[in-house]
């Protein structure tokens, strides 16, 4: 993703964007971002975790709303923690329309649902 001061950026920039914690460690990167078909509004970043270059990691989809941008590190920076990845609900078959799912995953990170 480009550095510059531009106030948007496409969706398919945001693929592989690195996130960091609190402490500027890198925790993952954003594989693709969920866009809510009827309000517009970016519902999650699916993000990998774990595993050695992109490798053996997890996938977790994280609400976008945790994640704001930070020009100094050029990437996201997130107070998400590893024990709240690790609890999240797992991605299954379906999701992306399983409302049920949705709103564990929300309650899991502690952040009010997108649809609110």
């Amino acid at each position: 993703m480009t550095h510059d001061s531009a106030n948007l950026v496409a969706a398919g920039d945001v693929s592989g964007t690195a996130v960091y914690g609190a402490d500027d460690e890198r925790v993952g990167t954003i594989d693709r971002v969920m866009i809510d078909k009827q309000s517009g509004k970016v519902a999650y970043a699916v993000m990998n975790f774990g595993g050695i270059l992109g490798i053996g990691g997890d996938e977790r989809p994280v609400p976008w709303n945790t994640l704001t941008y930070d020009t100094s590190l050029g990437g996201f920076r997130t107070s998400i923690t590893e024990a709240q990845l690790n609890q999240a609900p797992e991605v299954e078959q379906g999701w992306e329309s399983n409302r049920d799912w949705e709103s564990r995953t929300y309650e899991n990170y502690g952040v009010a649902p997108y649809w609110i």
